[in-house]
């Protein structure tokens, strides 16, 4: 649809001739409920019906602020099929809001393709701005901000990882990205070993209780990750091509929640986790049992383990097959 702009399309809410409803993409809390806006919690009151990544999780959020839309699921492995249904309610003139398990949705996930599919079929797609963790830890890193490249989740092989990372080599701009816990380690020990002098700040639990940011130079972090594993949500800040490469703009400290602490360590160790960490010593396996024991659905246990883990649910079914030897767990 040129609407006589040079072939340039206008979004509209009329589309060849008829009007449609509106695809919603509304930011959610990251951690902290303080962070949800009053716009998106009218926006989620007033659609038809709303699309979220986890319908239990969003339930909980939906709960608390007493929206009682309907809500469905749309996540990685039901797209195909929720997606054009979705479309379909759309062009009928419905309204519909999106949601992720936290934050806004679209940023690694895979409401960035209903959001295209919107588009191409000239449904508007309204933005509800609300928290997101890459550029919350970008703004508190300490690193410069003028020029950043989100960079999404790093490849899990060896090999995709070297590449990524090459990627980099003479990226002038602040990198910012993902990472699961159990991955970070092995991650940041390949930045180390490419760039050693880079600054770094890695973000832990952002918004949350035990939310702290480490900032140093890489080899500092991957060295005190190989003694303290982290815990927790992650996301990584470093230093472009173009920066001092010394990390003396950076001195070595902590801040947790507004306080400045004298040693650089992110106290990723399990003496600092606290009541809600009391999972720390037990293995994967463990985890998952204590949790199915006290309420009996696996499902839910396997969930709630990630959760606390920073998985995904996949990543913890998957991770006890290869425990059972491929045996697939009850539930």
């Amino acid at each position: 649809m040129d609407n006589g702009s040079g072939g340039v399309r206008l979004q509209t809410s009329f589309a060849e001739g008829r009007r449609t409803g509106t695809l919603y993409l509304v930011g959610t809390p990251i951690g902290n409920l303080e962070d949800m806006t009053f716009r998106a919690i009218r926006t989620l009151k007033e659609v038809d019906l709303i699309a979220a990544e986890d319908t239990r999780q969003t339930r909980k959020l939906l709960t608390h602020f007493d929206i009682r839309q309907k809500l469905v699921a749309y996540h990685e492995h039901n797209k195909q099929a929720s997606g054009p249904e979705l479309i379909r309610l759309l062009e009928a003139g419905s309204s519909i809001a999106l949601v992720t398990d936290a934050g806004l949705p679209g940023i690694s996930d895979p409401g960035a393709d209903l959001a295209a599919a919107a588009v191409a079929r000239d449904i508007p797609v309204v933005p509800v701005p609300g928290a997101n963790a890459a550029l919350s830890a970008l703004i508190v890193s300490g690193l410069p901000t003028e020029r950043f490249v989100f960079a999404g989740f790093p490849p899990r092989d060896r090999k995709g990882l070297a590449g990524w990372l090459a990627a980099w080599d003479r990226e002038q701009a602040t990198v910012v990205f993902y990472e699961a816990p159990h991955r970070l380690r092995r991650t940041m020990e390949a930045i180390a070993a490419k760039w050693p002098a880079r600054r770094v700040a890695i973000a832990r639990e952002l918004t949350k209780r035990h939310e702290e940011i480490a900032r140093g130079t890489a080899a500092a972090c991957a060295a005190r990750l190989a003694e303290h594993p982290p815990l927790g949500e992650c996301c990584v800040v470093m230093e472009g091509a173009g920066g001092s490469g010394s990390g003396a703009a950076m001195p070595g400290m902590v801040a947790c929640d507004g306080a400045v602490r004298d040693d650089f360590a992110a106290r990723f160790d399990e003496a600092d986790a606290g009541p809600s960490m009391w999972w720390a010593g037990l293995s994967l396996a463990e985890h998952v049992e204590r949790y199915a024991a006290a309420g009996g659905d696996r499902k839910e246990a396997m969930r709630l383990a990630a959760r606390d883990r920073g998985l995904s649910r996949r990543e913890v079914y998957q991770a006890l097959l290869a425990d059972a030897g491929k045996k697939k767990p009850p539930g």
